[in-house]
């Protein structure tokens, strides 16, 4: 795994957007909530996002796989080594992580993400800044 790959799995998910934050940390979000994490500049990790309870506790028992650090409280999974997982299972994961936080989202912000899938880049990039104004009479 590395920086290049993972951008183009996160960025594959709909409405998925990144910012640098923390300094370094290059996030990965949906509806302005992160779903993964990774630092830019060599830490103790290289790759952290949520995870279900079921697979929080199975991913833990696994080598350098650890609890993320200030995170763990909210299921998320920190990997020490850019091997950690094969990349088919880290790209599932990520899915998930992404699909557990859409589901958390606010109904009208699923809804925006929803309906910017459905258009293509041509028609939402005409329509994204022009609102007509109607007047009753």
């Amino acid at each position: 795994m590395n920086v290049d790959w993972l951008r183009e799995v996160c960025l594959s998910f709909p409405g998925v957007t990144e910012q640098i934050q923390w300094g370094y940390d290059l996030l990965f979000k949906v509806g302005g909530k992160m779903f993964a994490l990774t630092p830019l500049e060599p830490a103790p990790v290289c790759l952290s996002f949520k995870a279900s309870s079921e697979n929080f506790a199975e991913l833990t028992e696994r080598p350098n796989i650890i609890p993320a650090p200030y995170l763990a409280r909210a299921q998320w999974v920190a990997l020490q080594t850019r091997d950690a997982l094969p990349p088919d299972e880290l790209a599932r994961l990520l899915r998930e992580s992404y699909d557990m936080v859409f589901a958390k989202l606010p109904r009208k912000a699923r809804d925006a993400v929803s309906s910017a899938r459905s258009l293509s880049p041509k028609v939402r990039g005409k329509s994204a800044g022009k609102k007509k104004l109607r007047r009753s009479r």
